[in-house]
C-alpha cells in the first residue's frame, strides 16, 4: 500500500465562511449490515462543526441582501446550541454582535463555544423548555430593535439545504441510485429543503424522518398553535424532555410544516434516546466517526431501515454534528478521566514512567 497523498483545494479561501458546505459522504465498513451499503454525510466537517453552519450563513446573508439586517445591528436567536455556534462564527467573521438565548438544560460546552466565538449567551429556566428561550429571544428583539434570526420560521433555512445539501447529495450519487435518505429534525430545514430536490430529481429515493420516542410530536398528528408570523404560541402537549439535543424542540417548527404538508418523507420512526447514545459510541469506537447524540439517533433509524432493506440498497444517513459538544452529557457517562484497571495493568507491565 502506497503512502496517502493530498493535492489541496486548488484555491485560496477569502473567508472561513467560504468553507461552509461540501461535506463528505463516507462509506461505513464495519458496523453496517453486509447486505446493504451504508453511507454517512458528516456535517461535522463544516467549519463550526455542524449542519447548522449552513442555515446560519444563509440567514445572515439573505437578510443582508434584502436589507432586513443593518450594518452593526445585533443579531439574536433562540437555539439549543448548534445554530448559535454557527451564528457566532458567521457574526464574528462579518462583525455583527450576537446574543443567544438558550435553555439551561443544554450542554455547558455549547455555551462556552458560543462565548468563545464572541457571543453573549442568556440562559432561560429549563422548566420553560424551548418555548421559554424562544419567547425570551422575541422579547429582547422587539425591545431592543435587534435582528431575530428566526431559524424556525424563515424560508432562508430550507432554501440553503435545497441549494447546497441536496445538490451535494445528488452529485455524490450521480453514478448510482440512492435508495434511502435518513434524517432527524430540529428546525426541519434539512428535510424540507432536501426533500424538494429528491422528490423532483430522485423520486425513487425513500425519505426516512426520525424523532425522539418520548417526544414524538409529529407522530401525534397534533400541530401546535402559531401566530400570524408563524411563531409557536404554545408548547406541544406531547413533548417530553429527551437526551437527543438538537432534535425536536417542544413545538413543531413552521419550517418543518412544509415537509409534513407536502409529503416530504415516506416513513417516520421513533428513536429512544439510549439508542442514539449507543450508536454514537459505536460509530466512534468501530468506524472512527466522532459524532453527537442526534447523529447516533439518526443512525439508529438507519439501522432500522437497513434490517428490511433489499439486498444492495444504498442508504445515506445525515450526521448533524461532532461529539465534542457533548462531553458533559450522558453520551460520555462512564468514560473515565483517569486510568481504568486495564490501562493500569498496561502501565505496570513495563518499569518506566509509571504513575504513583
Amino acid at each position: 500500500m502506497s503512502i496517502r497523498t493530498t493535492t489541496g483545494h486548488g484555491r485560496r479561501f477569502d473567508s472561513i465562511l467560504d468553507t461552509v458546505g461540501n461535506t463528505p459522504t463516507i462509506r461505513l465498513n464495519r458496523i453496517a449490515p453486509e447486505h446493504v451499503n451504508v453511507f454517512v454525510k458528516s456535517e461535522a466537517f463544516n467549519p463550526a462543526g455542524s449542519v447548522k453552519d449552513r442555515l446560519a450563513l444563509n440567514i445572515i446573508e439573505a437578510a443582508e441582501r434584502d436589507g432586513r439586517l443593518k450594518p452593526g445591528q445585533t443579531v439574536i436567536e433562540a437555539t439549543s446550541g448548534n445554530t448559535g455556534i454557527g451564528l457566532a462564527m458567521v457574526c464574528a467573521a462579518k462583525g455583527y454582535p450576537l446574543v443567544v438565548t438558550m435553555a439551561e438544560s443544554f450542554s455547558v460546552e455549547r455555551r462556552r463555544l458560543m462565548r468563545f466565538l464572541g457571543a453573549k449567551v442568556v440562559l432561560t429556566p429549563k422548566e420553560l423548555k424551548g418555548t421559554g428561550m424562544y419567547d425570551k429571544a422575541k422579547e429582547l428583539a422587539e425591545t431592543n430593535g435587534w435582528f431575530l434570526a428566526s431559524q424556525f420560521e424563515t424560508p432562508d433555512n430550507a432554501n440553503i439545504h435545497e441549494s447546497t445539501t441536496a445538490r451535494e447529495i445528488m452529485a455524490d450519487f450521480a453514478d448510482t441510485r440512492l435508495d434511502y435518505w435518513v434524517t432527524g429534525y430540529g428546525t426541519g430545514g434539512t428535510v424540507s429543503g432536501v426533500s424538494r430536490v429528491l422528490r423532483r430529481d430522485s423520486p425513487e429515493t425513500r425519505i426516512i424522518l426520525a424523532e425522539p420516542a418520548n417526544a414524538a410530536i409529529v407522530s401525534s398528528g397534533y400541530t401546535n398553535a402559531r401566530n400570524d408570523s408563524n411563531q409557536p404560541t404554545e408548547s406541544h402537549p406531547e413533548f417530553e424532555p429527551h437526551p437527543i439535543q438538537g432534535w425536536t424542540p417542544d413545538f413543531i417548527p413552521f419550517v418543518l410544516q412544509e415537509a409534513i404538508d407536502k409529503g416530504g418523507y415516506d416513513s417516520l420512526l421513533k428513536i429512544p434516546g439510549p439508542d442514539g447514545i449507543a450508536w454514537s459510541r459505536r460509530l466512534a469506537a468501530e468506524e472512527g466517526i466522532f459524532v453527537g447524540i442526534s447523529a447516533g439517533a439518526t443512525f439508529a433509524a438507519a439501522m432500522e431501515v437497513a434490517r428490511d432493506a433489499p439486498e444492495g440498497s444504498n442508504i445515506l444517513v445525515m450526521l448533524p454534528d461532532t461529539g465534542e459538544r457533548y462531553l458533559s452529557t450522558p453520551l460520555f457517562e462512564g468514560i473515565p478521566e483517569g486510568m481504568d484497571d486495564e490501562e493500569l495493568a498496561i502501565s505496570k507491565s513495563t518499569p518506566t514512567a509509571q504513575m504513583g
